[in-house]
């Protein structure tokens, strides 16, 4: 009977472990995301300890283990951005080394145009804006005039905010895939179009739903999972791992909404009989506590999944990986902006019966996609 071989592959979304060298490029100078949760007094990550994540280069202030359960390392990205697409799309083995357009100012008028007509709606705001601030500075307007609110960020995003009592979830997400179709190009092709639903709370406050959509651009042809995909293993996704890769190269998807549902999937997952990669995101990291610059919450929903860990350790098998890292940093005590921070991310590799180095520090976050494909028994294909 075969080994089935099993890797699980855990984006915690944002987790930075301090300022890369090239951080003052992006602004980020003094960016630690890791050790700002620290600096709450909160942290009780007993699992992720033991596991060695405070042997991770720049990160002993979590406390060195001797006698760690995991294989540690600090990878820095190599690719011209800081944002969740290229971010992923180097973990999975492309480096971008041409940044995704960003529109600071605002998107040109043909690009707003091309909402308009594709929407048959108004568009208001054609800013940059913190998600949450946008709809309650915005909300009612857009009600009252019937129209879409269209908002950026310092990443490589169009966001469309809407209303769910004026506009449907399948009419947004229709409308994003539509325009998603459009947009493409050196000077349009954002990296993602994402819907934005939002919701009346009381009279004149909002608050987003949970039916996020993200539309992203196409990924680079052979990236980790149609890579896993096409070598006949089972290339699972979690939460917006989908999304991310454009539905590119997996077998099955399963839609999260927070990492609760992310985790519990994991969870559900470990005991299931397949062979080959789940690739998941835990996107509340990023999403609630570091763009809205939560660093206590951020801590006490670190602190959640290293006691779900607890709970999932047990359920691997010996022949079973865990990869635990992050796509950038999103620091919840930086003061500068509300985007994400330029920083290396942790690596962390669990086997029962794996080894446990100290790689250092790497260059390139797709030593992941390497080491995923190592495990599988996937060779790396010959240069021409």
């Amino acid at each position: 009977m075969s080994i089935k071989k099993r890797v699980f592959l855990i984006v915690l979304d944002s987790l930075g472990a301090g300022e890369a060298p090239d951080a003052e490029l992006f602004g980020d100078l003094g960016a630690h995301t890791l050790q700002s949760l620290y600096n709450t007094g909160l942290l009780r990550i007993d699992n992720l300890c033991s596991l060695g994540i405070g042997d991770v280069d720049g990160l002993s202030f979590l406390g060195c283990n001797c006698e760690r359960r995991a294989s540690v390392a600090r990878l820095r990205e190599l690719s011209a951005g800081k944002d969740t697409t290229v971010g992923h799309w180097e973990l999975a083995g492309h480096v971008s080394l041409k940044p995704l357009p960003t529109f600071q100012d605002g998107f040109p008028s043909k690009i707003i145009e091309k909402v308009k007509r594709i929407s048959g709606r108004n568009v208001i705001c054609n800013k940059a804006y913190s998600g949450t601030q946008v709809i309650n500075d915005y909300g009612a307007e857009s009600i009252e005039r019937d129209a879409l609110i269209v908002y950026t960020s310092a990443d490589s995003v169009l966001q469309i905010a809407a209303h769910i009592d004026r506009v449907s979830l399948d009419e947004l997400y229709a409308i994003c895939k539509e325009l998603r179709c459009e947009l493409k190009g050196d000077d349009e092709g954002v990296g993602r179009i994402i819907a934005r639903p939002f919701k009346t709370v009381e009279c004149g406050k909002f608050i987003r739903t949970a039916d996020r959509r993200d539309f992203s651009l196409e990924p680079p042809k052979d990236l980790l999972p149609e890579t896993v995909k096409k070598n006949g293993f089972d290339s699972v996704s979690i939460g917006k791992i989908y999304d991310i890769f454009s539905g590119v190269g997996f077998t099955e998807a399963c839609r999260t909404h927070s990492n609760s549902e992310g985790m519990k999937a994991l969870s559900e997952y470990a005991k299931k009989d397949f062979s080959g990669l789940c690739f998941a995101n835990l996107v509340d990291f990023d999403m609630l506590w570091g763009h809205r610059r939560d660093a206590v919450a951020y801590a006490k929903g670190l602190n959640t999944f290293d006691a779900w860990l607890g709970d999932f350790l047990p359920l691997m098998r010996e022949d079973d990986n865990l990869i635990i890292t992050a796509d950038h940093g999103c620091d919840p005590s930086f003061e500068r902006s509300t985007d994400h921070t330029r920083e290396y991310v942790p690596y962390i590799e669990y086997s029962p019966f794996g080894d446990k180095r100290n790689h250092g520090t790497v260059d390139g976050f797709y030593f992941v996609a390497d080491r995923v494909k190592s495990i599988l028994g996937i060779k790396k294909e010959k240069e021409c």
